[in-house]
């Protein structure tokens, strides 16, 4: 069974049925044989954002709405676990944003292909699927 980790972005661009997401996007997630999975650390990526006053994150019902789009977009929530964890420090610094590394980590250690429209993310030795 394939299983896919969702970026951030991607789960928004879903819920808005943004014209970002490629054919590919699409087709993974509406793979009913699949297995789609958001980090709990997407969350707390959008708590973040969402206190910034500088940043522009648009999500009506905060916090609570995000974990509504995971729900209805039949997305399994997956805990960072230390596995996750262990392979930071060890990881290349292509990227900067602690959030998108996290999510890297998870992928690798969890076996899985994320999903993201971060070309940054390209540079480490994960699956990906744009």
């Amino acid at each position: 069974m394939k299983k896919y980790l969702v970026d951030t972005h991607v789960v928004l661009w879903c819920a808005e049925n943004s014209d970002k997401l490629t054919d590919n996007m699409k087709a993974a997630l509406s793979d009913k044989s699949s297995e789609k999975y958001v980090s709990i650390a997407s969350a707390w990526e959008i708590a973040i954002k969402l206190g910034k006053k500088n940043f522009n994150l648009d999500i009506d019902g905060g916090l609570l709405e995000f974990y509504r789009m995971i729900d209805e977009g039949g997305y399994i929530t997956l805990s960072v676990e230390r596995e996750h964890l262990e392979l930071l420090p060890d990881m290349p610094l292509h990227h900067k944003d602690p959030f998108d590394r996290l999510l890297i980590a998870t992928a690798i250690s969890e076996d899985m292909t994320l999903i993201t429209g971060d070309e940054n993310i390209h540079k480490y030795d994960v699956p990906v699927l744009w």
